[in-house]
């Protein structure tokens, strides 16, 4: 099973990489108007989310999504300022490092499933 839930942060990873290609192509597509950039944006985001489709098969959907959108935006941000389309600066880099330390955190904590109550039988004991 830890196998399987390694190469679902492995997907995971991957789609993450995938978004941030997906949303950097969104941004040079010019409202869809510019052929190989829109390209880029379908192929990568059809890509991207396939891959969050199969990790939440293994890691929890709320760990999963988290994980994916931070660093897909950190990725894009610093891909941005790497580029020079955005200024860099410290406080940026500061809270980019805490955005990707947090994602690093959800990694780290236990995937065990939480116990989800069951609500009709929940309603049923409380009914008169």
């Amino acid at each position: 099973m830890a196998a399987k839930t390694g190469f679902a942060w492995t997907i995971l990873l991957a789609s993450a990489v995938l978004e941030a290609i997906w949303a950097t192509a969104l941004g040079l597509s010019d409202g869809f108007t510019r052929l190989a950039p829109t390209l880029v944006f379908a192929v990568t985001a059809a890509l991207s989310m396939a891959g969050l489709g199969l990790a939440v098969k293994r890691i929890p959907l709320g760990t999963a999504y988290a994980v994916w959108v931070g660093i897909g935006a950190a990725l894009t941000v610093g891909w941005a300022m790497a580029t020079g389309v955005e200024p860099a600066s410290p406080l940026k880099l500061l809270f980019i490092a805490g955005i990707v330390g947090c994602a690093a955190g959800l990694k780290a904590l236990p995937a065990g499933k939480a116990e989800v109550p069951d609500a009709p039988a929940q309603l049923l004991r409380k009914a008169p």
